[in-house]
């Protein structure tokens, strides 16, 4: 079970309670109050609170400096609160304000404190087989097979994981998040230069709903994250994207997976080259540090803390360098399936979906496929059989069952005509 205890890291990040405390600039916070009043119209302190996730303490600070400067207007009290709104002049400020950055939500943290609590939350695994096989209970792994996977996972360092399709790979490398018994704290937002860079994504960030009022609300409690992506992977992923509309910096994939791990599927065929992302992230794999470029040319390193992991169903050697290779110290070999892996997997896949299948069913399922000239066994091939018999049920009205008769059908429509082995053009002739 995940805690708060497990989840805090090497350090204290006890609440700010004075701007100094909140180590920015004070005009980015002032433009944050500002930004977030013109959006409002009218709040309080305790708004401004919540909706910033500074403690009140700083935004009274900031509330005395707009007031005692003109730029807010007292209307009322709300118990001990006030309840103001922008002044003439402060609306003014305010709008111009907001033609440079239209960001008015979670107030950011400084660089150097996100450098800090990366590094203070990097993984430290402790795993043994049974450990792992518990994670990958759902999976037909071999003893083999774990006893690659748990060293490469406590070095916490890159994974190549190659072999043919339909074998696992995918799969295996989306549950390695399991491993992980811990929560890491992430930032809304990182401040670099007087510039906003968004980093808490709810999409890709999956957010535990435990509130500890004694740590610094600007970092959001969540699991380790995992990201992944295929082939709609271009290069602007991997770098700053600045919205010239609201003037905000999304941060990069590998930014947002720091903590975690981050998953290329089918690498080698991403509109991006390997070649190209290869060479971007050489030093980031290396030297554990990454760095981007602001829009006008600032420069700046983050903490490259996160475990990359290559899958693919090419020749490592056709996709990298033997220099780039040899900084990726794992590369796992996922291969066919052995009969008896096969009938696990088919036994498994038949009971999930409840459908009665007949005795020896998953040899049966073997020796077409071994007749249709598949010389090697994929896991791949129970789940998308019996997911092609239950088609099969539904259109012709009456419920799924497992048997010869349904196989042939369903190994009929999965299988290209052809012998894969020899030349494609054979089989495309002889249909």
């Amino acid at each position: 079970m995940i805690t708060l205890a497990g989840a805090r890291p090497n350090m204290a990040l006890p609440v700010p309670q004075s701007l100094e405390e909140v180590r920015l600039p004070e005009s980015l916070v002032t433009d944050l109050v500002l930004r977030r009043l013109l959006l409002e119209g009218f709040s309080t302190l305790q708004s401004l609170s919540r909706t910033l996730r500074l403690s009140p303490a700083v935004i009274h600070q900031i509330f005395t400096q707009l007031r005692a400067q003109q730029l807010v207007e007292v209307k009322g009290m709300i118990g001990n609160d006030y309840r103001f709104t922008l002044s003439h002049a402060g609306k003014e400020l305010a709008t111009d304000r907001f033609q440079v950055s239209q960001y008015a939500g979670a107030a950011p943290v400084s660089l150097e404190d996100y450098h800090t609590v990366i590094r203070a939350q990097a993984a430290k695994v402790r795993l043994d087989r049974k450990m792992l096989r518990a994670a990958l209970s759902d999976l037909v792994v071999t003893d083999s097979l774990l006893d690659q996977l748990g060293p490469a996972l406590i070095s916490q360092t890159s994974i190549f994981i190659y072999g043919p399709s339909g074998n696992g790979k995918t799969s295996i490398a989306e549950r390695m998040l399991r491993v992980y018994q811990d929560a890491v704290l992430i930032p809304y937002a990182v401040e670099v230069d007087h510039q906003i860079i968004s980093v808490y994504d709810p999409v890709v960030h999956h957010r535990l709903e435990i509130e500890d009022p004694e740590t610094d609300p600007r970092w959001v409690l969540c699991r380790r994250p995992c990201i992944v992506v295929g082939g709609e992977l271009v290069p602007s992923m991997v770098e700053l994207r600045l919205d010239e509309t609201s003037g905000i910096y999304a941060a990069p994939l590998q930014m947002k997976a720091n903590n975690g791990i981050f998953i290329i599927d089918d690498f080698g065929r991403q509109l991006m080259s390997p070649r190209d992302l290869l060479n971007r992230w050489i030093v980031p794999l290396d030297r554990r540090v990454d760095y981007l470029t602001l829009r006008y040319g600032v420069k700046f390193q983050i903490p490259f803390e996160l475990m990359v992991v290559f899958s693919t169903n090419l020749d490592p050697y056709d996709l990298a360098d033997e220099a780039f290779l040899r900084r990726i110290r794992n590369k796992i070999y996922v291969g066919p399936v052995d009969p008896a892996s096969f009938d696990r997997i088919f036994e498994r896949v038949a009971v999930s979906k409840r459908v009665p299948a007949e005795a020896g069913s998953a040899e049966q399922l073997r020796r077409l496929a071994e007749a249709r000239g598949q010389k090697e066994l994929r896991a791949c091939y129970p789940l998308d059989i019996v997911n092609i018999i239950i088609t099969i049920s539904e259109y012709e009205g009456r419920p799924p069952v497992i048997n010869k008769a349904e196989l042939e059908r369903a190994v009929e429509l999965y299988f290209a005509k052809g012998d894969p082995a020899e030349d494609g053009r054979r089989g495309w002739e002889a249909a």
